[in-house]
């Protein structure tokens, strides 16, 4: 009887706990999308949902200030690993726990923001995926004025909180200099201000609009672009679903392809990897998109 007990013993296996703290909202289909990026990422490491391990889903859906609530709720689950969207959302979930390792599934400057020490050596409990690539923010203006090469005014709307926010306007601002374009910048942290900022722009006489990507402005993305859109403002943002959603150009990391490296490192965690040890990956990939409806409705041949 007892070597039969043990025998039973043995074959029980452990099913790991993931906790994933999203800023947007699940009807998303892009943050479905992402979701099931990442879910398939563990689905090819072996893994199988229901068996392997359980992943619990906590969103904010646009709104930053519920992060911190759902955070602390976060962490009460016990996890084995928290996946987090975003520095505001990773910022949360680093003030609730030191212990439980975090990995970022993408954001911005995780350096900047005191999230980790170094890309190289995070020495701490996050580590993940950064978003900062400052040459990009050149390559946006470069291709914007290419497409509308009469543009001598630029507005950029960015959310300008924790994140990239800065360096990006820093090197958008070095390349305009370069280009011989003046920058207008729109700082928005509450999506009631969406309509004045937008009237600021035109009253200016922007010729084109260039949103930051960020957690705030991604959940957001959709009401922006309608008001862009109203405005006849040509935009240009930092990840494809702002051009599949009537953005004109987008121009960005490889978001679908962060999200299921995120399950490497889970999977490296779960094997006793500690989050101090695994290098924070820049991007690699990315994507260009047009939305030739939007051109047709601005009126440019492109």
């Amino acid at each position: 009887a007892v070597s039969i007990h043990l025998a039973h013993a043995q074959q029980v296996k452990k099913v790991h706990k993931i906790a994933m703290l999203r800023v947007d909202n699940p009807s998303d289909p892009r943050s479905q999308g992402l979701t099931e990026a990442f879910r398939q990422g563990l689905h090819d490491l072996g893994y199988t949902e229901g068996k392997d391990l359980i992943i619990e889903y906590r969103y904010a859906e646009g709104k930053l200030d519920r992060l911190p609530g759902l955070a602390a709720e976060v962490v009460s689950l016990a996890p084995d690993v928290i996946v987090s969207q975003g520095t505001p959302g990773t910022l949360a979930v680093k003030r609730a726990t030191s212990t439980i390792p975090i990995v970022v599934g993408g954001a911005g400057d995780l350096v900047g923001a005191g999230l980790v020490a170094s890309l190289a050596r995070p020495g701490g409990n996050v580590t993940g995926s950064t978003n900062i690539d400052p040459e990009l923010s050149a390559k946006r203006l470069e291709l914007l004025k290419k497409v509308i090469p009469r543009m001598t005014r630029v507005a950029v709307l960015y959310h300008g909180g924790t994140g990239g926010d800065p360096e990006e306007l820093r090197e958008t601002q070095t390349a305009a200099r370069i280009l011989g374009i003046q920058i207008q910048p729109i700082q928005v942290q509450d999506a009631g201000k969406f309509q004045q900022a937008f009237s600021e722009t035109t009253g200016e006489h922007a010729d084109a609009l260039i949103i930051f990507h960020g957690s705030f402005t991604m959940a957001h993305r959709k009401p922006l672009l309608e008001i862009a859109a109203k405005h006849r403002l040509p935009t240009m943002c930092g990840e494809e679903s702002w051009s599949e959603d009537g953005g004109l150009i987008s121009l960005g990391y490889d978001r679908l392809y962060q999200w299921r490296r995120a399950a490497t490192f889970v999977d490296k965690i779960l094997k006793g990897a500690r989050p101090a040890d695994l290098p924070v990956e820049q991007p690699t990939r990315y994507n260009v998109v047009l939305n030739m409806k939007t051109a047709r409705a601005l009126g440019l041949k492109l």
